[in-house]
């Protein structure tokens, strides 16, 4: 399996878990759940290879949606909805923040594939990484997280920055990658926990 491969296949399956775990949180029926597992972790993607102009993965590749799907039966089994409420919000923010890493990471990927600049880079794996995520919370008529943490959108732009800067001095690999996700990670879970936050303007 190639680096983007698996990093998709992360986000993915994570993502699908965080999106469940939001339609549980917000009451939502079966289907709804399942729509709001989909539109999570597929949304990103289908945004990065709209901007790159090419067919979305999800509709042409099965093994996506497997993923996906796999998201929900792993969630399930797990019996995550029957979690008491502050443990499921932990693991919310946890699988999450995982498929928040993952998706930055093959945003920024395609974005070099594609030859793009770092602005190019950095945005394409921005939306990547928070654009399902915006559409599940405007769906439960939530304010998107990513405009309400400010260390969430922040260490999407960090991956990307990171990833651009390795693939310029020639050492983007499989090594390089994973720390850099194991970094992003722990930066994003240890700012949620510190509460850190970008400075405001205003009063």
């Amino acid at each position: 399996m190639s680096l983007f491969a698996a990093a998709d296949a992360i986000g993915l399956v994570t993502f699908a878990v965080s999106g469940f775990l939001m339609g549980v949180r917000k009451g939502l029926d079966l289907l709804g759940i399942v729509i709001a597992a989909f539109l999570t972790a597929l949304g990103g993607g289908v945004i990065r290879d709209v901007i790159v102009g090419r067919m979305p993965i999800a509709f042409t590749e099965g093994s996506v949606l497997l993923f996906v799907v796999a998201g929900i039966v792993l969630a399930l089994s797990l019996k995550l909805h029957k979690k008491e409420r502050p443990e499921r919000f932990a693991i919310f923010i946890v699988m999450d923040s995982i498929g928040l890493v993952a998706f930055a990471i093959t945003g920024a990927l395609v974005g070099i594939e594609a030859k793009f600049n770092l602005f190019g880079v950095m945005l394409l794996a921005f939306m990547t990484a928070v654009g399902g995520g915006m559409l599940r919370d405007m769906m439960v008529n939530e304010v998107p997280i990513v405009l309400t943490s400010d260390f969430y959108g922040t260490i999407a732009l960090l991956i990307a920055l990171l990833v651009y800067l390795c693939s310029l001095v020639g050492c983007l690999g499989t090594f390089t990658l994973m720390s850099i996700a194991a970094g992003a990670l722990f930066l994003r879970l240890l700012a949620y926990y510190k509460k850190w936050q970008l400075p405001k303007l205003g009063g």
